[in-house]
């Protein structure tokens, strides 16, 4: 819902969250601080959890799919010898056993889990089953049948060892729930086991160390704060970059396609001026513009430059 009297500010907020609220409560407190008219979030991160919730303001939340695609890292603690019903800290336990872990046998059996794997989505999650979320049929007692997700585990290692629960970070690819991990480590090891804490600390190409907490961004006056945001194409520092001259810039902000050798399904788009057109397509001799990002006006005018097309540079 948008906001009366707030402002149509544009750009990418890493936000440090706090364990202990939703996502939306987070995203809702950052929006109020800035004063912004439209923002989003680019993925949940459960309550439970703290760290990187990357927010998107105005023109940025267009390019939001961007990090939800996104490879993702975590430092997770698992608590070894305790199973509960939802996989975390917040469910009832539903098991105990003994543990007897050397640090050796735990990071064979970690091992195992790194690349290419397969993951059955909890039923405490967002997922929807028949128009409604999963966690809430869980909640009345019902499980339902889900598919299993093809998921890849790039890094894991141990952070800190700690018999009964060890700290490991974990990189991994988008739809990786490290609480059904945390389950298939601990039933690996015989003993069972859940997540304990998570913290994230990276999406795509966006880190905790640009991050603010939502105290940190109380404490600054108005401007201060809207310093602290990145640039709208943060998200978009993956994907290569093409520059235009100001007639091709014109003709593209119209939605024309243009004659260009590049390649790709998704590209970023720059103007003269270093400003970001949009993503375009690259295919079969033409750049085709996917998504558009509203201009100011007189960004793109024609420079005078013999370039019938206007087509730059791929980087």
């Amino acid at each position: 819902m948008r906001r009366a009297h707030a402002d149509a500010i544009d750009g990418v907020l890493a936000l440090d969250k706090p364990a202990g609220i939703s996502s939306n409560d987070a995203l809702q407190q950052a929006r109020r601080l800035l004063n912004a008219r439209k923002a989003g979030h680019t993925g949940t991160l459960d309550p439970l959890a703290s760290g990187l919730l990357p927010l998107t303001l105005g023109e940025a939340t267009k390019f939001s799919a961007d990090l939800l695609e996104a490879d993702k890292e975590y430092e997770a603690r698992i608590a070894l010898g305790v199973e509960t019903d939802s996989g975390d800290a917040e469910g009832a336990i539903t098991r105990q056993c003994a543990v007897d872990v050397s640090r050796g046998q735990f990071e064979k059996v970690l091992g195992g889990f790194l690349g290419p794997g397969m993951q059955v989505p909890p039923m405490h999650s967002a997922l929807k089953h028949k128009g409604r979320p999963l966690y809430a049929l869980a909640r009345e007692g019902q499980v339902v049948e889900r598919a299993a997700r093809a998921v890849e585990i790039t890094r894991l290692q141990v952070l800190e060892w700690d018999e009964r629960q060890p700290r490991v970070l974990v990189a991994c690819s988008k739809g990786t729930y490290i609480r059904v991990l945390a389950q298939q480590i601990g039933a690996a090891l015989g003993c069972g086991a859940h997540l304990r804490e998570l913290r994230r600390t990276r999406v795509g190409n966006v880190d905790l160390a640009q991050a603010v907490t939502l105290v940190e961004l109380a404490a600054l006056t108005l401007a201060q704060r809207r310093a602290r945001l990145l640039a709208v194409d943060a998200l978009l520092a993956g994907l290569a970059r093409i520059d235009l001259a100001a007639d091709g810039a014109r003709g593209f902000v119209h939605g024309q396609r243009l004659p260009s050798a590049a390649l790709g399904a998704r590209l970023r788009v720059y103007g003269p001026d270093g400003s970001l057109l949009g993503v375009a397509r690259g295919a079969d001799g033409w750049l085709e513009p996917v998504r558009l990002v509203a201009q100011t006006a007189g960004a793109v005018e024609p420079d005078g430059r013999n370039n019938e097309f206007g087509i730059e540079e791929v980087t």
